[in-house]
């Protein structure tokens, strides 16, 4: 199995690359490809995945230790 990463974007969003599976509350499966990015700042249409609209209103840098 190889390794997932996910990367926390300067403002912006998570980008997950590897093979996971993203599960909701219920266990209900979502559709996703070896790469994909989850919204972090709350703005996406598309949630839980990002679809830009971050852009110009989210402002967060995390950085690790």
């Amino acid at each position: 199995m190889d390794k997932v990463q996910i990367k926390v974007n300067d403002n912006g969003s998570l980008r997950v690359t590897g093979d996971v599976e993203l599960v909701d509350a219920e266990g209900s499966v979502f559709q996703t490809k070896q790469s994909f990015s989850l919204c972090r700042c709350g703005l996406s249409k598309r949630m839980p995945f990002c679809d830009g609209s971050h852009k110009g209103t989210f402002q967060s840098v995390v950085r690790a230790e």
